[in-house]
């Protein structure tokens, strides 16, 4: 029987906790006055921790003898070398079940002995920062196998990076930072996909940053600076989404522009690329990367205007752009930055008025030296006064001049007349609630549209379909936008834009995707454009966080909750177009690609290229009632059977679709799917999962993750239970949506009550 006994030693007015599991042993004493040695502990399974102490001397020599050994840690004292150097790690290399060996922060010298290379599956993590090592790396170290942390910074290491580290494919942590190692960074390096964090600042590495690292998907934290890196940031490595925590370049010898990719690092912190030759404009992507807090990027070569689109970045605490060659004006909107910390502006080629407001009032936390064209600002400044134009001096127009505008405003106003006249009539034939056209929409040209999305740049590119592809954008430098472009080409597009126009004009609801506005122009070639603009919801879609791609692996899962939230959303959405419109308008083409998730995970339903208007409505012109019948359109997987036989669009119909929607929301399931053939769908596969008492619910929901977020992590079998069965009322709702004979399906009303019953009922049990 295993006896667990810990021993509390006082050293220095500090407590050093070792963790003994004896097995039938005789302990003896240990003197830990100043230094301490070990005589006589054998056949041990032992945890060794004597961190945070101020202990001196040398690690005993016959530590290795005690074969049991798990973890080792020494950390935090003050330690020394033995005369034979650290062969006390090739004393430990007997201990075969060695998994943690934490030597940092003490003061040995020596190289690291290729012998470490013996703890070859068991060793997973290596500590040996903040002593005085020297050598090199051994290239023997690629043989751990095991290793998952491997930090040896703040030592006087030289040489190279061994170019097999690649392949310690269970590393997650590397740390070499402040050190003395040349030559390039390996580009095997990218072979170790399960990296985290990456630090190699304050070497002396050259060369290029390896493309290699962009598959390392995984990776939070990159820090190169203060090395003798150059050649270009490669947009593989700046445009990893799963950067979050820093990108740290600075101090190195980068050129060329920042890629545009960086907009891809949407939820990273800190930015450093100061003090290198960066070139080109600071690119508009920028602005998506929301979660900045600290920026630096002065001391390079960025030339050009602070872009509009960087009002986005309103939580950043520091932001440094000095020595560079920016010109034009200081954005006005820096004054609303009510986080901002420190702002450095100084030694680029500004110009005009200094704000008044914000942090500009402090100066203290601004700095606008060296540019010599800005006026105004506080007195504080001690800045010129801004030129006033003086807008009373005004040229006499000649007589000629004079007739020619009273004529053309009289024939202006002539037909501004007729238009509204035209209005009136019109109105009074068609009544409706909604407002005027000229209010309700923006005008936006092709150029206009063009710009925002960086010449419909791919790395904007964010959707693609059929009839059309959707482009990420930002209007009038801070509204961020979806730019739906049609391909014209395609047969269908122009009946397809057509229909969304129609299906958009008078409904709104918080479910539905805003439109912003419509294009209909021709493009700089002659050809005809026509777009639609909607609003940009920046959570993706519903397709994309259930059936994550490799590319976004780190993209976490849906709680049960906001699946559910997801549904009833849909279910507003869709009740809404059905029962609470002028005219009851089909989707026709539900599915999860066309469920988008704003900031908020409030579910938007999208993409009306095949809505139609309910047959038979009195307002429902006979020709359009036609065409919203005619051939079979949807996807497949969720257009509903009866529409396979030539019926016309329904109501039910889109019931079909929403039931298969629910089903794979909560299943994880596609209606798609290999298994599903020879007839066997979705529906049928629920339905008889549910007959017969299968568990068919999305693993990722009964993981213990997510158990554990269930009242307060106090979950257990009650709630297990209460989960499953709250699942299930839920996938009976979706298969009787979804039933294949339309009279047998549930109507959206009922649908959608039963939906709100059900969330009640785990809101109140805490789930």
């Amino acid at each position: 029987m295993q006896l667990l006994t810990t021993y509390m030693v006082r050293s220095q007015q500090k407590f050093a906790t070792i963790f003994l599991i004896s097995r039938g042993f005789t302990f003896q004493t240990m003197d830990f006055q100043g230094k301490y040695h070990i005589h006589c502990l054998m056949q041990l399974d032992l945890k060794f921790s004597l961190s945070f102490n101020s202990f001196t001397g040398n690690v005993p020599a016959d530590l290795g003898s005690l074969r049991n050994l798990t973890k080792v840690t020494f950390s935090y004292n003050q330690l020394q070398t033995r005369p034979d150097g650290l062969s006390f790690v090739t004393d430990l290399t007997n201990c075969t079940k060695l998994q943690l060996l934490d030597f940092g922060h003490n003061k040995f010298k020596g190289e690291i002995p290729a012998s470490i290379a013996n703890f070859t599956n068991t060793l997973h993590i290596l500590l040996l920062g903040s002593n005085q090592i020297t050598g090199n790396i051994p290239p023997e170290i690629e043989n751990l196998n095991g290793l998952q942390l491997l930090t040896i910074y703040n030592n006087s290491i030289s040489g190279e990076i061994p170019y097999g580290i690649g392949k310690l494919r269970n590393l997650m942590d590397l740390s070499l930072w402040g050190n003395r190692i040349s030559g390039p960074i390996p580009s095997s390096l990218g072979n170790a996909t399960q990296l985290l964090k990456v630090q190699l600042q304050e070497n002396h590495l050259e060369g290029n940053i390896p493309l290699s690292l962009g598959q390392c998907r995984q990776l939070l934290l990159l820090a190169l600076s203060d090395n003798n890196l150059n050649d270009t940031i490669p947009k593989e490595v700046i445009g990893l989404s799963s950067l979050c925590i820093i990108f740290d370049v600075a101090r190195n010898f980068l050129t060329g522009p920042l890629p545009l990719e960086v907009g891809n690092m949407s939820k990273i912190v800190d930015v450093d690329l100061s003090n290198n030759r960066l070139t080109g404009e600071i690119p508009t992507t920028l602005s998506q990367c929301l979660m900045l807090q600290y920026l630096d990027m002065a001391g390079n070569l960025f030339e050009g205007g602070i872009p509009p689109s960087l009002r986005t970045l309103n939580g950043l605490q520091y932001l440094n752009l000095s020595r560079n060659r920016l010109s034009g004006q200081i954005p006005i909107y820096f004054k609303n930055f009510t986080m901002l910390e420190m702002l450095d502006l100084s030694f680029n080629s500004l110009e005009g008025e200094v704000p008044q407001e914000g942090i500009f009032i402090d100066t203290k936390r601004i700095s606008i030296i060296g540019n010599k064209e800005l006026c105004g600002g506080i007195k504080e400044l001690g800045l010129p006064a801004c030129k006033v134009h003086n807008t009373k001096k005004r040229r006499k127009l000649p007589k000629l001049k004079v007739s020619i505008t009273v004529t053309v405003l009289f024939f202006i106003m002539l037909t501004c007349l007729i238009v509204v006249v035209y209005w009136r009539r019109k109105s009074a034939t068609r009544p409706s609630t909604a407002l005027p056209t000229e209010e309700r929409f923006l005008k936006v040209s092709y150029a206009e549209l063009r710009q925002a999305t960086d010449e419909f740049s791919p790395s904007n590119l964010i959707g693609q379909g059929s009839h059309s592809s959707v482009y990420r954008g930002i209007l009038d430098g801070n509204q961020l936008v979806a730019v739906k472009v049609l391909n014209l080409r395609q047969k269908g597009a122009l009946k397809s834009f057509l229909a969304e126009c129609e299906a958009l004009r008078n409904i709104r609801h918080r479910n539905l995707v805003n439109i912003i506005t419509v294009c209909s122009s021709i493009d700089f070639t002659g050809a005809e454009f026509k777009a639609l603009i909607y609003d940009l919801m920046q959570n993706g879609s519903l397709e994309q966080w259930l059936h994550s791609s490799e590319n976004q692996s780190d993209m976490p899962k849906l709680t049960l909750i906001q699946r559910l939230d997801i549904a009833i959303d849909v279910a507003f959405a869709l009740e809404y177009l059905h029962h609470h419109c002028q005219t009851s308008i089909i989707h026709g083409d539900l599915k999860p690609s066309n469920v988008l998730l704003d900031h908020d995970m409030v579910a938007h339903v999208c993409d009306f290229g095949l809505a139609r208007f309910l047959c038979g409505s009195t307002n429902l012109d006979a020709s359009q009632c036609q065409a919203s019948s005619s051939g079979l359109k949807g996807t497949i997987g969720y257009i509903a059977p009866e529409y396979g036989l030539g019926s016309t669009s329904s109501l039910l119909g889109d019931m079909y679709s929403f039931g298969i929607l629910l089903l794979e929301t909560f299943t994880g399931i596609t209606p798609t799917d290999v298994m599903f053939k020879d007839k066997w769908t979705l529906h049928q596969f629920v339905k008889a999962a549910l007959l017969e008492g299968t568990k068919i619910l999305d693993p990722s929901l009964l993981s213990s993750e997510h158990l554990a977020g269930i009242n307060g992590g106090q979950s257990g079998d009650v709630d297990k239970v209460r989960l499953e069965e709250g699942v299930a009322a839920v996938l009976r709702i979706g298969v009787l949506c979804s039933e294949e004979l339309p009279v047998e399906r549930m109507d959206m009303v009922n649908a959608l009550s039963e939906l709100c019953a059900v969330r009640e009922k785990f809101l109140r049990h805490g789930m």
